[in-house]
C-alpha cells in the first residue's frame, strides 16, 4: 500500500489503537517543547505526576512570552522553569535566545520525529518533516514522562503546489489563500501535507510560515517532505547529521486534495478580527496605517528581516507611523548585526525589540486608540493587541515594510523586485541554551517557587449528577483569548489560577467571574468552534476553578476540547442545534445518573428545570477519555493508572 508522509510517521510511532480515521490512537513522542506562559503549569503537573526525569529524546523549555519584567512574577517563573529543567533533564533556552518555534526550527528539529508542544503553533516544525502537534500542558507533561499522546486519527489533506511565486508574493500569501478557502474551522481533525513541484522554490523558513499558520485553520498539524531544501537548511545550521529523506510514496492516497498554482497568487491581507477574513491587498490600498509590527514566530526569520532591511535601505519611516521589529531568534539578530542590515533597520526609524513574542501576544506595543495596526503575525483576534478599539490586519513582511514607508496599506508590486537568498551558513551559537544536567547532579537540584506560583486546580471524581445554571450564553468562534485574556498585565498571573479567575471571559461579559462565584459554578453554552486559537489550558483550568462543570457547544476546537477533558469538565455538543437557541442565561440544568449515562453511550439527556423541557447532547470522546472524566481529569486518572500498574 502506498503511504503519505503523515501515515508513515504515525505508523512508526503508533503505540495504541488502529489507524482508522476518527478512532483514537496513541503516539510515542520523541520531543517536547514548552514556553513560559504555559510551561509553568506543565512543570507543576510533571512534578505532581511524580516522574523523576523526562523520557523523551529531547525536551526543551523556552522563555519567550513573559519577558516584560515590571514585577517579580515573570522573573520568578523563569527561575522556576530553569530549576525544573535542571531537575528533570530538560534543555533550557534562556530569555533573549528567541521564540520557541523559530529556535526549535533552527536548532532541534529532526525529520521523521514527533514533537508535542504546549503552544498551538508547534506545527511550525513540520517545515522540516516533523509531525509536530500543539496540545494542552497536561498532555505534554504526560508525554515528557513517557506516556503516549492521544488523538483521533486525522484526515490527511494533500496541498499540491505547482508553479513559482511571483515577485512580491510570499509564503504568507499561500497560507492566507488557504485560510480564505477553508476558514478558521476548515482544518479541524485534519493534517495538511504539502507536495508538488512548487516546493522546490520554498525555503524552510517559508515552509515554516505556512506550517505555523496551519494552526489558524484549526488543523492538527501541517507537514512538508524532508528533501534537498531541508538538507540545505540543516547543513547551513551545522546539523546535516539530523537529515533523512522523507517523502510520500508515488500514488499515495489522501482524504482530500487541494491544488494551488503559486504563479496565480498575489499579495493578501487578513482583515480584523479573524485570520480568515482575507482580501487582496489592492482592495485596501490607501488605508491609513498607524503602526506596523514585523516579527512573531510566523515571519521573523533571517531572510524575512533581510528583505525588510532591503526595502527600507536609505529611507525613513514617516513620523506618523510606528514601526517595531522583533527578530525571531538571537541567531537572526546576530546575523543582521553582523552584515549591517540591523543598522539599516535602525537608521530607517524602526524600533528593535528583543527576540521574543512581544506584541504578537499583547506583551507591549499596544496600538493607540482606534489605530490601524499592520502586523506580520498569525492572529488578529479582537483585543489581542491590547487595544480593543484597534483594527489589526495581517500581512507578509513585504507588504508591511512597503506600507510602513508609505504610511498606508500599499501593494508592494509597485516597486522593482528584490531578491534575497538563503545563507550558505547560519551563525551558530548555542551558549544561551543550558543543556540538561547528569542525573546524579540533577537529583540534588531544588525547585524554586516564588510566591506567585500557586498549585493548579484539581477536579474531583465525577458525581452522580450535575446541577447548575447557564452562567453565560456565547456566540460562534469564541477564542481562548476571550476565555482567558492575556494582555501584558495578566500574563504574569499565568502561574496563579486564583488571581486569573477574576478575568475569565470578561471580554464577553465583565460580570461573568462574579456570577460564577455567586452561583457556585454551572454551565457555559456556546456556538460553533468554541475555544479556537491558543493551546493555553488556562482557558479550561480557570473555568474549573470557578466551578464550571460542563460546556455545551455547537462544536469545539480540537485542543480546547482535549483541555476540558483533561480538566474533568464535560465537553458536550448539541444533538439538535435548535436547542442552542432555546437556552438562555440563568436556566437551571440538571444531568442525572451521569456515570451511567456516560458509560452507556455518546448521547446524554439534560433537563432544563427552569423551562420544563429536556434536550439531548453528545459526549463525543473515546473510552479512555470517558475514564478520565469519571476520574476527574487526566492528573488523577494518570495517578490512578500508575497505582494500578504497580499492584499488578
Amino acid at each position: 500500500m502506498t503511504k503519505n508522509i503523515t501515515t508513515k510517521i504515525i505508523e512508526a510511532h503508533l503505540v495504541e489503537g488502529t489507524m482508522k480515521q476518527g478512532e483514537e490512537i496513541g503516539l510515542r513522542i520523541d520531543q517536547t517543547l514548552t514556553q513560559d506562559t504555559t510551561g509553568t503549569m506543565v512543570y507543576l503537573e510533571f512534578e505532581a505526576l511524580g516522574f523523576p526525569r523526562v523520557k523523551t529524546k529531547r525536551s526543551v523549555a523556552y522563555v519567550d512570552h513573559n519577558t516584560l519584567q515590571t514585577g517579580y512574577e515573570n522573573a520568578d517563573d523563569h527561575s522556576f522553569i530553569q530549576s525544573a529543567a535542571a531537575k528533570y533533564g530538560i534543555y533550557y533556552s534562556r530569555p533573549g535566545n528567541g521564540i520557541c518555534h523559530q529556535v526549535h526550527l533552527e536548532r532541534f528539529t529532526v525529520p521523521g520525529q514527533t514533537l508535542l508542544g504546549s503552544d498551538s503553533h508547534t506545527p511550525t516544525a513540520g517545515a522540516v518533516g516533523m509531525l509536530a502537534i500543539g496540545a494542552g500542558g497536561m498532555d505534554v507533561a504526560v508525554a515528557m514522562g513517557g506516556g503516549p499522546y492521544y488523538l483521533n486519527m486525522p484526515q490527511v489533506v494533500n496541498v499540491h503546489l505547482k508553479g513559482h511565486l511571483p515577485p512580491w508574493v510570499s509564503a504568507k500569501d499561500i497560507i492566507l489563500t488557504i485560510l480564505a478557502k477553508l476558514s478558521v474551522k476548515g482544518g479541524v481533525g485534519k493534517i495538511f501535507e504539502y507536495s508538488g513541484e512548487g516546493l522546490a522554490h520554498l525555503s524552510i523558513p517559508q515552509r515554516g510560515t505556512i506550517a505555523n499558520m496551519g494552526a489558524e485553520l484549526g488543523a492538527t498539524s501541517s507537514i512538508f517532505p524532508s528533501d534537498e531544501v531541508t538538507l540545505k537548511f540543516l547543513k547551513a545550521q551545522g546539523r546535516d547529521q539530523d537529515w533523512c529523506e522523507l517523502k510520500a510514496d508515488e500514488g499515495a492516497v489522501y482524504d482530500e486534495i487541494i491544488e494551488l498554482d503559486l504563479s496565480a497568487l498575489e499579495p493578501l491581507v487578513a482583515c480584523p478580527h479573524s485570520p480568515d477574513k482575507v482580501v487582496k491587498v489592492k482592495e485596501l490600498v490607501g488605508t491609513k496605517v498607524d503602526q506596523v509590527c514585523i516579527g512573531s514566530c510566523t515571519n521573523s526569520s533571517y531572510v524575512d528581516l533581510l528583505t525588510v532591511a532591503a526595502i527600507l535601505r536609505g529611507k525613513t519611516i514617516p513620523p506618523e507611523v510606528s514601526l517595531v521589529i522583533s527578530p525571531g531568534s538571537r541567531q537572526v539578530l546576530s546575523m543582521l548585526a553582523d552584515n549591517g542590515a540591523l543598522a539599516e533597520l535602525i537608521n530607517a526609524g524602526a524600533r528593535i525589540l528583543e527576540c521574543a513574542c512581544g506584541p504578537c501576544i499583547g506583551m507591549g506595543q499596544a496600538p493607540s486608540t482606534g489605530a490601524v495596526s499592520l502586523r506580520t503575525f498569525n492572529r488578529n483576534f479582537y483585543g489581542r493587541s491590547g487595544t480593543a478599539s484597534a483594527d489589526v490586519y495581517l500581512c507578509s513582511p513585504e507588504v508591511a515594510a512597503v506600507s510602513a514607508l508609505r504610511g498606508e496599506i500599499t501593494d508592494p508590486r509597485i516597486l522593482e523586485p528584490i531578491v534575497v537568498n538563503q545563507p550558505e551558513r547560519y551563525l551558530v551559537n548555542d551558549n544561551l541554551i543550558v543543556p540538561p544536567l547528569p542525573f546524579d547532579e540533577a537529583e540534588k537540584v531544588e525547585i524554586i517557587k516564588g510566591p506567585n506560583i500557586k498549585e493548579f486546580p484539581q477536579n474531583k471524581e465525577l458525581p452522580a449528577s450535575l446541577h447548575g445554571s447557564v452562567l453565560l450564553m456565547i456566540e460562534d468562534n469564541i477564542t481562548t483569548d476571550h476565555i482567558m485574556p492575556s494582555p501584558a498585565h495578566l500574563l504574569p498571573l499565568r502561574s496563579n489560577i486564583p488571581a486569573l479567575s477574576a478575568h475569565c471571559l470578561i471580554p464577553v461579559d465583565p460580570k461573568f467571574p462574579e456570577r460564577a462565584r455567586e452561583k457556585g459554578g454551572g454551565f457555559l453554552v456556546a456556538g460553533e468552534n468554541y475555544g479556537q486559537g491558543s493551546s493555553r489550558e488556562h482557558a479550561a483550568l480557570v473555568p474549573l476553578y470557578l466551578g464550571v462543570k460542563g460546556v455545551i457547544a455547537v462544536s469545539f476546537a480540537r485542543i480546547h476540547k482535549a483541555n476540558l477533558v483533561n480538566s474533568g469538565i464535560l465537553p458536550l455538543t448539541f444533538v439538535n442545534k435548535e436547542d442552542y437557541e432555546r437556552l438562555k442565561m440563568g436556566d437551571e440544568l440538571l444531568i442525572v445518573d451521569l456515570p451511567q449515562q456516560i458509560l452507556a453511550g455518546e448521547i446524554l439527556t439534560v433537563q432544563n428545570k427552569s423551562e420544563g423541557f429536556t434536550f439531548k447532547v453528545n459526549l463525543t470522546v473515546s473510552a479512555r477519555q470517558k475514564e478520565i472524566l469519571l476520574a476527574g481529569g487526566l492528573l488523577p486518572y494518570t495517578k490512578k493508572m500508575a497505582g494500578e500498574n504497580k499492584t499488578k
